[in-house]
């Protein structure tokens, strides 16, 4: 039975840079991985180009039912602390959008940073081992399928439910709820959303076309572009309005958020009274959706022969599209997992679970998740780092 300072399930983005840190400080680690190699959804994240943090981290950005939590971590170990380490390494990076940086080359060059930094300061990575059971007494014994290990600290590191193929199971909870800890009862994040009925024949027809949108669920909002596809809508405004959508609601969508459409039909009425209406409506959205939209408001007439009626009706419908989506695509197509360990057992300076001395929670296996865009490995970075120096 090999003894370690620090035990740490996981060796995602969060359990990478917890080990790390606590190597850094002198602490032997042990870091074990289910999976046959780690960071497999580092690899796969930003289209292979590991979107891995933003410019503009902000807490009001994450949810969580206390949205006070991530403000310490965040705060302590910043997008520009982990910058630092990526521009050490030498790796080239952008900013895409809205404050999104990406390596310019492959998402692969982050993990080797990773595994570089825990090599530096020897962690001992075990991958392919699989736990089959913790026990606390004195100290934490970790039972695998290859091996036993103790240590007076544990870390659980092993990330949420989303990209099941990717290895994703609910352990973290499983240990959690083992320790007496509260799970809020996790559902899909950053997800596309299934139609249904006559909207799901209208996404259909609409497969492949984008558009700039506001998507309102409640008091939040995103504006970014939205996917029609065969199964329903998708796009980064769909995927963010998703964390907060509940089964049951319905998202408003504005699909010409810079224009007064009611204004702009009445103004074309008299200006080009003899196009057609789906010509008009080409003028500010994609051809394809204008020619949908059109249709189904009227027949192939001249604007001028269109009642004000159905202008009015059809300008409500372009800018106030009431979607209630069927249900959301799911685990597999989710890019994240909201809620999770209930963050009122941890400290929010350093991880750890007040009554259980010695045991950690980091990274997405807690209830905290983040906006599209580089917002949830910030958290895994932030979170780690903060476990890591108290571990």
């Amino acid at each position: 039975m090999e003894s370690f300072d620090v035990a740490i399930v996981g060796a995602g983005a969060a359990g990478l840079m917890c080990a790390m840190t606590a190597g850094n400080r002198g602490r032997r680690v042990l870091l074990l991985e289910h999976n046959k190699q780690p960071g497999a959804k580092i690899l796969i994240s930003g289209g292979g180009r590991c979107n891995f943090t933003n410019l503009e981290i902000a807490p009001e950005r994450f949810l969580s039912a206390n949205p006070h939590f991530c403000k310490s971590a965040l705060s302590r170990y910043t997008q520009n602390d982990f910058i630092a380490m990526v521009e050490r390494h030498r790796i080239r990076y952008h900013e895409k959008t809205l404050g999104q940086l990406f390596c310019d080359g492959s998402a692969r060059e982050i993990l080797a940073m990773l595994l570089a930094e825990c090599a530096s300061a020897h962690v001992e990575l075990r991958a392919a081992h699989s736990v089959t059971e913790i026990v606390r007494t004195d100290r934490f014994r970790i039972e695998t399928n290859k091996g036993s290990f103790v240590a007076p600290a544990l870390v659980i590191a092993t990330g949420g439910l989303s990209i099941p193929k990717m290895g994703a199971t609910g352990f973290a909870y499983e240990i959690a709820r083992r320790f007496g800890l509260k799970v809020i009862d996790p559902r899909p994040g950053l997800v596309p959303l299934k139609a249904a009925g006559e909207t799901l024949e209208l996404c259909r027809d609409l497969t492949g076309v984008s558009v700039d949108a506001i998507a309102t669920c409640g008091r939040q909002s995103f504006r970014e572009n939205i996917l029609f596809t065969h199964r329903g809508l998708s796009g980064p405004a769909i995927l963010q309005i998703s964390s907060y959508w509940r089964e049951g609601e319905t998202i408003s969508i504005d699909l010409a958020p810079s224009l007064d459409v009611e204004k702009f039909l009445a103004d074309r009425k008299r200006a080009r009274p003899k196009a057609e209406l789906k010509t008009v409506l080409a003028e500010v959205l994609p051809t394809r959706l204008a020619r949908t939209l059109a249709s189904a408001a009227t027949t192939d007439l001249p604007i001028a022969n269109v009642p004000d009626r159905a202008l009015l009706e059809l300008a409500n419908r372009i800018s106030r599209w009431q979607f209630k989506p069927a249900a959301s695509e799911g685990w597999a197509k989710a890019e994240v997992t909201v809620c999770g360990i209930d963050t009122a057992a941890l400290s929010s300076k350093t991880m750890e679970v007040r009554e259980v001395p010695g045991l950690f929670a980091i990274g997405e296996a807690v209830d905290v998740t983040g906006w599209l865009g580089g917002y949830n490995f910030q958290w895994a970075w932030s979170s780690g780092w903060c476990a890591g120096q108290a571990v």
